[in-house]
């Protein structure tokens, strides 16, 4: 009888997994912010994806009150979309 082996992720390359699959569900990307201190995802990962290519960092302009602020928004790029399907 043949036992079947499930391969398992160990942490990092599961976050990393877990953070391109956000940005995959959110159509407009999501800001470095929410990313690393509502979702506890280091910094240094989203920006390793952004420098291999799998997602896509912009800087943009919000209101916040009267107030502009200054955001990073991140989202996922077609390699970042064909990563999580392999």
């Amino acid at each position: 009888m043949t036992t079947i082996r499930q391969r398992r992720l160990s942490q990092q390359p599961r976050r990393t997994l877990e953070l391109l699959r956000l940005l995959a569900s959110s159509p407009h990307g999501a800001t470095e912010a929410l990313l690393v201190r509502a979702h506890g995802f280091d910094s240094d990962m989203v920006a390793g994806l952004v420098r291999v290519g799998l997602a896509i960092a912009e800087r943009e302009t919000m209101k916040a009150g009267a107030k502009p602020v200054e955001v990073v928004r991140l989202q996922i790029t077609a390699a970042g979309r064909k990563a999580i399907e392999e």
